[in-house]
């Protein structure tokens, strides 16, 4: 099961810090897996470097076992518990991609045996008791969780969309399959064009979210 908030999931078989925007899963060796919440990836932006501490390094809580960079952020992620860093992803050292698309899963960073659990344990929290803090929080970062991380945006405020299409093909024929376009319309026929638009192209419009007066598309480049 996951709670979702503002299009930001958070499940429930883990516990989180919401205020270093982590989480971490404890296994039946006592072992805590840590990665970052969707609020911490949507944040951040897809990554570009992830760079870890050494392994066997103990850690206090609060202090940081990785930093993360994007083309927008530079950051640190802490762990929520004290202990020995065990083992790392390594898979996010060359695609740290994986982590702002998958936080959840194939994106954790790393493994800690801790040292204080049952002392910790009791500072951490369940989202669906937290429903509003995590609300404002994502108010007031201006956070928007998407189903795939862009690689491209295109704001196109007050252009019509047949011009927004000519556009977005010309990216769509430069780009890589798989990377992510968002695009972010005024046009209140966007809706009705981008589905014809992929109809038309096979490309794949992954997210259609209206906000207000705009609508936010995520598109994907399937071949």
């Amino acid at each position: 099961m996951r709670l979702e908030i503002d299009h930001c999931e958070f499940p429930d078989d883990r516990l989180y810090d919401l205020d270093n925007n982590v989480w971490i899963r404890i296994d039946e060796k006592k072992v805590a897996t840590l990665g970052i919440t969707s609020v911490h990836a949507a944040l951040a932006g897809k990554l570009k470097q992830v760079k870890f501490k050494p392994l066997e390094t103990f850690l206090e809580r609060g202090r940081s076992v990785a930093t993360i960079e994007s083309i927008k952020y530079f950051g640190a992620v802490r762990t929520p518990i004290t202990g020995k860093l065990i083992e790392v992803n390594s898979a996010l050292e060359s695609k740290g991609e994986i982590a702002s698309n998958h936080p959840y899963d194939e994106g954790w960073f790393v493994r800690i045996q801790p040292s204080q659990l049952d002392e910790e344990i009791r500072i951490l929290t369940q989202p669906r008791t937290n429903e509003e803090k995590i609300r404002s929080q994502i108010r007031e970062l201006r956070v928007r969780c998407f189903k795939a991380f862009p690689d491209y945006e295109m704001w196109e405020i007050g252009v019509d969309c047949a011009a927004v299409l000519v556009r977005l093909n010309e990216l769509v024929n430069q780009i890589a399959i798989n990377e992510v376009v968002h695009i972010i319309s005024d046009d209140p026929t966007a809706d009705i064009e981008m589905v014809r638009w992929s109809d038309q192209t096979g490309q794949g419009v992954l997210e259609s979210r209206p906000e207000g007066k705009l609508t936010h598309f995520i598109v994907r480049k399937v071949k």
